[in-house]
Formats: C-alpha cells, structure tokens, sequence
C-alpha cells in the first residue's frame, strides 16, 4: 500500500462501533501479523477473530481505528479491563508477587492489538492509538504482550513506560512474548 498524503485520523470506538468494523480491523490484523517475526498465517488470523466478537461485548471495551485520507485503514488497537481470572498472568515462565497478579475487574486494562500497517510506520500513529485507547481509562495500569522478536515495538513500549515483567509463553503453539506494563497511577 502506497501512503496517500494527507491527515490520518484516529477515531476512538466502543464496543458496538468496533463490532461493526471488523473488516477493517480484520485487514490491518492480517496485514501486520503475517510478517515477521509474527508469520501469522489465514488459520492464525480465522482464529483470532473468532474471540473478536466476544471481546467487543466486554465491559469497557475500547478500540481505536486509524483511517488515511482516502477512508483505508492503517491502523488498530483495541484493549478491556482484565477480568479476575485472567490468564494473563498464569503465562509467565517465572512468578511474580502475588500483589502485581492481583485483579479485580477494573484494576488492569489489557491492550489486546495495537498495529499499524509498515507503509505507515515511524509516523507517531501506534501512539495516537495507544493513547486513544486508553485515554480516560479507570484503571491504575496496562498490560500488554509483545512478540519477543519484535524488537521495535519492545523498545517503543518501553519509550512510552512500559517496563517488562517477564517472559510468558501464551500457549497454543505461540512463540514467547514479554508481558509488559504501564503504570497509570
């Protein structure tokens, strides 16, 4: 994809409006996850979105969808609040205090996706999602995982505040990931 000039706009949606964009969503997911170090393949992608619609009727769901001039979209995040028994947690290869594990529902908000398109990157817009995301959000942190060989958005994250928390292993075939966290409060 050839960038258009022009502004690109990022639109904060809930839960519905997110639902009702599924193939724009859809098509950055594939796009982004199907290069390196990700390799996600049609199976990977068929897989991901059969949670999608799940996840949009969570409680406090939130995505965000960057849009260039000509209405393509060139970016995604999407993210809810960890519910108590998370699995989150329960994937990392080393244990941590059980006060950090603790959740309650409102205490975490999960950063599912964040991607942007590669004719687009380095423009600043995974951080105008990231912030549209969580902007406002009631919760006194982020969670994310991060691919362990994606080496950029490692070190993006950790330029915005995230720290690492450790290594995890997501199961169901992945290869490892680094969860990591943003204090909000």
């Amino acid at each position: 994809m050839t960038p258009l000039p022009g502004t690109v706009t990022v639109t904060r949606l809930d839960g519905p409006a997110t639902a009702r964009a599924e193939e724009a969503f859809r098509t950055v997911y594939a796009e982004v996850f199907a290069e390196p170090p990700h390799h996600e393949t049609d199976d990977d992608v068929a897989h991901a979105f059969r949670r999608f619609a799940a996840q949009t009727r969570r409680a406090g769901f939130r995505g965000a969808l960057a849009r260039d001039g000509a209405g393509n979209p060139v970016g995604i995040a999407y993210g809810h609040p960890l519910p108590p028994e998370t699995p989150w947690w329960g994937n990392l290869l080393e244990p941590v205090d059980a006060e950090l594990r603790r959740e309650d529902g409102q205490r975490t908000f999960g950063l599912m996706e964040l991607a942007v398109r590669g004719a687009w990157r380095r423009r600043g817009i995974a951080r105008r999602l990231h912030d549209a995301v969580i902007a406002g959000v009631d919760c006194e942190r982020v969670l994310l995982n991060v691919h362990s060989g994606n080496t950029a958005a490692a070190a993006a994250y950790r330029s915005w505040g995230y720290g690492r928390v450790g290594a995890a292993d997501p199961g169901e075939g992945a290869d490892l990931h680094d969860l990591m966290l943003l204090p909000l409060r």
